[in-house]
């Protein structure tokens, strides 16, 4: 393989209005250290990543950003509301004494709507290659079968097969729209809302950025540049089993060279919210914003498993009392002495474990959810 190629940046431009169409304002979250662009009449009072701080405007700072153009393809956000509701639910749901605060109708008063960055590098691709080839046929043979009661017969048997075959060349060609992750933390965000379908991205458009963020890459393209080449080579070998008219292709190797590299962005819907833990604490829940697949923390509130617990006890122990006071009584009425001692016994051992059983649950129902997060 090649040497890395240079890469070059665009001139960066600040007056927003005139590149995104739209008048936006750069920000930070001093919390999360994330930064975004936001529609100058519509701030978030709160980072919609970590709902941990306030927005900041950079001013001067944002001189300092290495990268502000705006998109050329965005991904819409395609989910219904009905779809979020109901997706919001079945999170919220299976949680053992879930906070009060974790509702469908809380969750999406808070929503709100950000983008999720990737690059896009368009590229010329200069190589020497060797693959081999398949092409699939068909092979029919016959085979004996006995039938119950009808002898011998012969049957038709086709089986699909592949030929391989080798071929080399050289490629020279041009691809538009590899895709690179623009995010240091790309990785975890794909596995929490999974794989967007980025053939379904449209051109930008400035009228679609209304009360959305767009969140700012913080991720270099010369950083970016080693997870862009899988899918140039990808898009080459699929051009040359296409070139073969073959239907499979197989240890592909090649030798590029890449020039006239242009990179922009892509952009990704993702719908956030919060839910507020026992301390008050912002949980953050995240909704992708073309799947409708939700994550985020799922917590269970010690407070409700103790209060409930507390109960519990209660019950148990008015259930106590009423066993001794039976058992007092019984020593005037002897049938009422067996009442009494076995529901004293019934409720003070149903009061031990039935009080433990909330605490026990929402302790360890938390426990594993930290260890899997």
């Amino acid at each position: 393989m090649s040497e890395q190629p240079v890469i070059e940046t665009r001139e960066n431009v600040f007056d927003t209005q005139s590149t995104w169409g739209v008048p936006l304002e750069d920000v930070r979250c001093p919390h999360c250290d994330w930064h975004y662009l936001i529609p100058k009449d519509d701030v978030p009072a709160q980072c919609p990543h970590c709902f941990q701080a306030e927005l900041v405007p950079l001013g001067e700072a944002a001189l300092h950003l290495p990268y502000q153009l705006p998109p050329e393809r965005v991904l819409p956000f395609a989910v219904d509301a009905a779809t979020v509701r109901q997706n919001v639910a079945t999170f919220a749901s299976g949680i053992p004494f879930a906070p009060r605060d974790l509702n469908v109708d809380a969750l999406r008063a808070r929503v709100r709507r950000f983008y999720f960055p990737m690059w896009l590098v368009d590229g010329d691709v200069n190589a020497l290659w060797d693959a081999e080839v398949g092409f699939d046929y068909e092979v029919v043979s016959h085979r004996e079968r006995y039938a119950d009661g009808g002898g011998w017969a012969t049957e038709e048997v086709r089986e699909n097969r592949v030929r391989w075959e080798p071929r080399a060349g050289r490629l020279d060609r041009h691809y538009d729209n590899i895709a690179a992750p623009a995010s240091e933390g790309h990785a975890a965000f794909e596995r929490a809302l999974g794989s967007y379908a980025l053939a379904d991205a449209c051109p930008y458009d400035a009228a679609g950025m209304r009360d959305i963020c767009v969140r700012l890459p913080d991720r270099a393209q010369s950083a970016a540049w080693p997870d862009a080449i899988p899918g140039f080579q990808q898009a080459a070998a699929a051009d040359v089993r296409r070139a073969s008219r073959a239907d499979h292709i197989r240890r592909f190797r090649w030798s590029p060279e890449y020039t006239n590299l242009n990179w922009s962005l892509l952009l990704l819907p993702v719908y956030a919210t919060y839910y507020l833990d026992d301390e008050q604490q912002p949980q953050p829940v995240f909704i992708s914003g073309q799947s409708g697949r939700v994550s985020g923390a799922r917590r269970a509130s010690m407070q409700r498993a103790q209060r409930a617990a507390l109960i519990i006890a209660v019950v148990a122990l008015l259930l106590f009392l009423l066993g001794l006071i039976l058992g007092v009584v019984g020593l005037m009425l002897p049938p009422l002495i067996v009442v009494g001692i076995v529901l004293a016994v019934l409720s003070f051992m149903g009061g031990v474990i039935g009080a433990l059983i909330p605490i026990v649950r929402v302790s360890r129902f938390n426990r594993t959810k930290v260890r899997r997060e």
